[in-house]
């Protein structure tokens, strides 16, 4: 004998979306065993005990039959009563279904909705079977990416259906996701990866029907198969994309300024400029970030930013220049900085992202110089906190002159034995040093930076002129220092 479906899980189902409650008490976990069909309001309802009694053909509201009706339902132990229509019920047939405690529905298509309930409670094995049938053919007949069949599956249950990443976050699907879904209803999950790693695809099932449960657990298998299956092949173009794009930048950058008719035809077809006014931005990351995978990140974050850009993985990151078709005004050039500065915050967000920012360039070895600037900044940056690991190499006056000589084999030992007095001093004179530096020698903005009072930093300045014997207020003196530092501390 089956132990029945819920009241309020039926309630909450798709199939009984328009079934109302018009009068009594919403009792949750009332179990319904079965459907007991009447034709109308005179019919005696023997056997309605835990059942759902539905009177198919009329019902009207003012007739003291339904009255009876009710009453002899409650006496027989009826879970509820179904009526036709939807109508609202007089004032006395309300207030007697509240006083004997029997719920009291209405629906527009009552044998919809009795054939629905019946197919709930009895049928469990066909509603699995069913679901999974279309379930298969909507994987099959979905349009183009995972978007599109998750938009599908979610239509085919009528509930809500995500594809999340690793860590839960949406991909696709409605926001704000599972875990924030309405209340009394579960969430099934199905990653999408082995052994539980990678993508998940969910969908909310309410409580209390399981059959339903069991239908998209079901149907959950069938769909993450399609999915992983998708994104597998999703990924295969995305590598074989940015393989391309990589190509075909290493080649501008190794051509000596001169392409080949081959070259530039791909390029065209790539839609890049290789003429006009370029300006390179370099986006570092560290090594364990994946740049394919991380691509769109960076895309909506120079979409967001207003900035035309080509974006091309690099390395550990990303090669970004926009062009120009003259040369670029001072204020064109600041507002790109601007708009280069605003990609970098809304990366930084979620990614510890290094920045550099070229000067504008023209032609191909124009674009090639601007992207080694950038990539010169960009490994600069990595070490300014202060700035935001922002550089723009116009900003860097003769730093950008010296930082080829910073990367010889010479400089950074020459770095290292100018710094050793700081080693084992207390206070990490090296990070001050460093701090006030970058903060153009302000004690104010050193402290704040480090979060210390302004007369700790003075008091550390001063040790720091005794310990290196230097004068900071010297320019060559304070320029060698800084690059020293930075030297250093990138090499930490």
């Amino acid at each position: 004998m089956t132990a029945g479906v819920a009241l309020a899980a039926l309630l909450g189902h798709p199939d009984w979306a328009e079934v109302t409650l018009l009068a009594g008490p919403r009792v949750a976990d009332t179990p319904v065993s079965g459907v007991l069909a009447v034709p109308d309001v005179l019919a005696e309802p023997k056997g309605a005990a835990g059942r759902l009694l539905a009177v198919v053909l009329s019902a009207p509201r003012a007739d003291w039959h339904l009255d009876a009706l009710l009453r002899r339902g409650s006496a027989e132990g009826a879970a509820a009563v179904l009526l036709p229509g939807i109508e609202p019920l007089q004032p006395a047939s309300r207030a007697l279904a509240a006083r004997i405690g029997l719920p009291v529905l209405g629906a527009p298509d009552p044998l919809a909705a009795i054939m629905a309930a019946a197919r709930l409670i009895h049928e469990g094995d066909q509603v699995v079977a069913d679901l999974v049938a279309r379930t298969a053919a909507t994987c099959t007949d979905a349009g183009q990416g995972t978007d599109a069949l998750v938009a599908d599956l979610a239509k085919l249950w009528r509930r809500p259906v995500w594809l999340l990443d690793s860590s839960g976050r949406v991909v696709a699907g409605p926001e704000p996701g599972p875990a924030a879904d309405a209340a009394g209803a579960g969430v099934l999950r199905r990653w999408l990866g082995a052994e539980g790693r990678g993508a998940q695809l969910a969908a909310a099932v309410p409580d209390g029907v399981p059959a339903e449960v069991a239908a998209v657990t079901a149907a959950l298998g069938v769909a993450a198969e399609s999915v992983g299956q998708r994104l597998a092949e999703q990924r295969l173009a995305v590598e074989r994309d940015a393989r391309l794009r990589m190509a075909l930048l290493a080649e501008i950058v190794h051509s000596g300024g001169e392409l080949s008719s081959g070259t530039r035809r791909r390029a065209i077809d790539a839609g890049w400029q290789v003429e006009g006014w370029h300006v390179g931005i370099r986006i570092d990351v560290p090594g364990a970030v994946d740049p394919v995978a991380i691509r769109p990140e960076v895309l909506r974050a120079v979409s967001a930013a207003r900035l035309r850009a080509v974006v091309v993985e690099q390395g550990s990151g990303w090669g970004v220049w926009t062009t120009f078709d003259h040369a670029p005004e001072p204020a064109e050039l600041q507002r790109h900085a601007s708009a280069a500065r605003r990609v970098q915050w809304l990366l930084r967000s979620s990614l510890p992202t290094s920045m550099g920012v070229g000067r504008a360039h023209h032609g191909v070895p124009g674009l090639v110089r601007t992207l080694s600037e950038a990539g010169d900044a960009a490994r600069l940056a990595t070490g300014r906190s202060t700035s935001g690991h922002f550089v723009h190499v116009d900003r860097m006056g003769l730093g950008q002159m010296l930082l080829a000589w910073t990367r010889t084999d010479t400089f950074l030992p020459a770095a290292r034995s100018l710094l050793e007095p700081l080693d084992g001093q207390p206070g990490d004179l090296l990070l001050t040093l460093t701090a006030f530096l970058d903060a153009e020698s302000s004690l104010t903005e050193t402290a704040a930076v480090l979060g210390v009072h302004r007369n700790t930093v003075a008091a550390r300045i001063t040790r720091i002129r005794e310990l290196l014997t230097v004068d900071l207020a010297d320019p060559d003196e304070r320029l060698a220092l800084h690059l020293a530092c930075r030297s250093v501390v990138f090499h930490r």
